[in-house]
């Protein structure tokens, strides 16, 4: 019988036992996350507000719930796999849904449109690029990353003369995703390899980046130039 190439592409290799911290970080950060979206979408003002920034809660659920189960359980090798995708997909997903609220609130709706067309046409792109080639090598998928996420940079001005203070966390949680994803792509510094390696490490930073952004939208949705 024929088998599914998205579960027969790869069987991973036997690993090593997991470092002490893996997956621990984002299962922390997952509450955290509930919480946080709750009070955001709290206080949130007009319609505009509340649907982006919901665009932005989910999508950080999926990631660091997803993470979390994906990096703490020891799955069969072909389930593992199709959380390994997810896992990857998410992130390109939580870009986009992190773009979401500061665009369409900060942003006057041709410029806005025209960024988040961009933005979640490249996330969609590059979901289906980890899904299909889950194997792809790190120097190739990680650039991806960056590239979109510091598609901003196109409308910067902008940003700024909306709210510095916004585009001065988006820009500081920009730079940590950066460093993360630098970090998670070189495998170095291992510091603590088998408790706390370099996985580790790009796990803080994006707990750090999220708590950034999640500040940015917080002052634009409660402050919003296009509620």
């Amino acid at each position: 019988m024929a088998q599914l190439p998205l579960l027969e592409a790869e069987v991973p290799r036997p690993e090593d036992l997991k470092p002490t911290w893996r997956g621990w970080i984002h299962a922390g950060t997952f509450p955290v996350t509930i919480v946080a979206g709750i009070v955001l979408l709290s206080l949130a003002q007009g319609p505009a507000a509340k649907w982006s920034c919901l665009v932005f809660v989910i999508s950080s659920l999926l990631l660091f719930g997803n993470s979390a189960l994906y990096h703490r359980i020891n799955w069969k090798p072909r389930t593992k796999l199709v959380f390994k995708r997810i896992d990857h997909a998410n992130i390109f997903l939580l870009i986009a849904g992190s773009y979401t609220p500061i665009t369409v609130l900060a942003l006057p709706p041709s410029k806005s449109v025209l960024l988040l067309s961009l933005v979640w046409g490249g996330a969609l792109l590059g979901i289906a690029f980890r899904v299909f080639w889950i194997t792809a090598p790190r120097w190739l998928y990680v650039p991806l990353y960056l590239l979109l996420g510091w598609g901003s940079l196109m409308f910067i001005v902008d940003f700024f003369q909306a709210n510095a203070a916004m585009m001065t966390l988006i820009m500081i949680g920009g730079l940590c995703y950066s460093v993360g994803a630098v970090i998670y792509a070189l495998k170095k510094p291992n510091p603590f390899p088998g408790v706390f390696g370099f996985h580790e490490i790009f796990h803080s930073l994006t707990v750090v980046a999220f708590l950034c952004h999640w500040a940015a939208i917080l002052i634009i949705a409660t402050h919003p130039l296009y509620p």
